[in-house]
Order: structure tokens, then C-alpha cells, then sequence
């Protein structure tokens, strides 16, 4: 009797630390897709939003560095460097502002001017600070961009100071964009894992960025283009690679590898086995100019 209690209980044993295993390596499995996805989500709406005449600094194999788009907006009235705009709390009729993250110094104004005289183009202009003011002050009623009943002493609009003054084509009713220069890239952290991480560099003039901020993470370490964690690949309109080095004007479409693994190792079957997972997004660009 003893041996046979021993015997289903060895089964019972072996059945449970078999489905421990099993339970272990699929969250690790989730784990590593989890990784996988969020590099992705992360990298295709900057990616696929930014302009790449004159935005795009760095091409690099386990890097890119880009100006992203952080907001958009209409001029309500210029006075010299200062532009009132609409506020983005949404309100009945007016909702021409949005933020991903709000502006602020440091960062780039696009305003989009449409003259005879000076031809279609964007202006742009290094923001020098960005604040929130009455609505009645950065875009009265007369500007005929907000309605009366939109002016009460809980609504704002923002006061753009800029750098350099705007000129005399940005009117009314321009669009304006606003945009932030950083950098994605695979780094390794103080735990000797790889992860994503995102800087903020200078708007203007040679990179200079801050420090790096882990965004997801851990991903295979960067060792050569064919495993590691973080791969980007940068295509012409013709579908033919574009060496380090290219020019970002020619760069039509970016496609970004993800692979990442598990901190652990498991053993199945008397193997060894590290769960990971990897995925490749093909990103179109919108080759415009800001």
C-alpha cells in the first residue's frame, strides 16, 4: 500500500512540477512579447510622424535620433516674438490645440505661412518659454477664433515667447507645430541589461543630449546587426538599403527589429531554455519638410 501511495504520489509530483515549468516559461514568454510590443508602440508613431528634411540627425543601426512632433496648434495673433493661441482644454466649437506633451524651452515652433511673396513654407523658431494665459488675453474674441461664452475665468490659452520674432507672413489662422529633438537608443543598464532609453537633445546646432531614460525593456544586448535587441534598417523610395551615413532625405521607410528575452532560464525536458520573442515593423516616413 505504501508503494503504491509513493508511486501516485510521485506522479502527482511530477505532473505539478511540470506545470510549474509550464506556467513559468509562458509568463516569462508574455514577458519577453511584452517587451517586444512596447518597443514597437513606442518607436512607430515618432517614427512615422517625423519630417526628414532637416529633423532626422542620427541614422544608426541601433539608434535614431529625430525631431518628433509633440503638438499642434493655430496662431490666434503674433506681437512681434510673442503668439497667442487657443487653449486645449476642449471646449464647445474649439478644440484647435492638442498636446502629447506640453511645449516648452528648448523646443521648436513650425508656422506654416502661404504668401505670394514668400511662397509656401514653414517658419520655424526656437521656443524661449511657453506659458498658460486667459483665454481672453492669447486669443480674444476679435481674432474670431473663440466665442464669448468660451471666455470663462476657468479658460486659458498659451503665450508662446519665441527666440527671433515671427515675420509678417505668419497671420491669423496659421498652422503651427510643435516639435522636440531626441534620440531613441539600445543602451545597457546599471543591472547589465539592455534596454530602450530616450534623451533629450538641443533643438538647434550640434547634438547635445541629456541623460538617458529607460522606456522598456530588458532586449538582447547589442553584439552584431543579425541579434541584437534593437535593430533599425533605413530603406530609399526603391526599397534599397541605405548605408550609414545616408542622407535623411532619402530615407522613405524604417524598419525596426525588436528581440528580446527572459532573465531566466528554465529547464524543460532537461534542456535548457531562455524564452524571447522578437518582432519587425516596416515604418513608412512621410517625406515632408517642416
Amino acid at each position: 500500500m505504501l508503494v503504491i501511495l509513493g508511486v501516485v504520489g510521485g506522479a502527482i509530483g511530477l505532473t505539478l512540477m511540470r506545470q510549474q515549468r509550464f506556467y513559468r516559461g509562458t509568463t516569462e514568454l508574455l514577458y519577453a512579447r511584452e517587451g517586444v510590443r512596447d518597443a514597437l508602440e513606442l518607436l512607430s508613431t515618432d517614427i512615422r510622424g517625423m519630417a526628414t528634411a532637416d529633423t532626422v540627425r542620427l541614422l544608426a543601426d541601433s539608434a535614431i535620433e529625430l525631431f518628433a512632433s509633440i503638438g499642434s496648434s493655430v496662431v490666434c495673433q503674433v506681437a512681434g516674438a510673442e503668439v497667442g493661441l487657443p487653449g486645449a482644454a476642449p471646449t464647445p466649437g474649439n478644440s484647435l490645440t492638442a498636446f502629447a506633451t506640453q511645449p516648452d524651452t528648448g523646443d521648436l515652433a513650425l508656422f506654416y505661412r502661404d504668401s505670394i511673396e514668400a511662397g509656401s513654407q514653414w517658419e520655424r523658431h526656437r521656443i524661449a518659454g511657453f506659458a498658460s494665459k486667459s483665454l481672453a488675453a492669447t486669443c480674444p474674441v476679435s481674432t474670431g477664433l473663440t466665442r464669448a461664452e468660451n471666455l470663462s475665468p476657468g479658460q486659458s490659452g498659451f503665450l508662446v515667447t519665441l527666440s527671433t520674432p515671427a515675420s509678417r507672413h505668419v497671420a491669423r489662422g496659421a498652422p503651427v507645430r510643435f516639435i522636440r529633438r531626441g534620440r531613441y537608443s539600445l543602451y545597457r543598464g546599471g543591472d547589465g541589461d539592455s534596454y530602450l532609453g530616450y534623451r533629450r537633445c538641443n533643438a538647434i546646432g550640434p547634438s547635445v543630449c541629456g541623460s538617458i531614460q529607460p522606456l522598456s525593456g530588458p532586449y538582447r544586448a547589442y553584439n552584431n546587426p543579425g541579434r541584437t535587441g534593437l535593430l533599425f534598417e533605413y530603406f530609399d523610395a526603391n526599397g534599397a538599403p541605405l548605408a550609414a551615413g545616408a542622407s535623411p532625405l532619402t530615407v522613405a521607410r524604417v524598419d525596426l527589429t525588436a528581440r528580446a528575452e527572459s532573465r531566466q532560464r528554465l529547464m524543460i525536458e532537461g534542456r535548457a531554455w531562455t524564452p524571447g520573442d522578437s518582432a519587425t515593423l516596416a515604418i513608412g516616413v512621410r517625406n515632408r519638410s517642416p
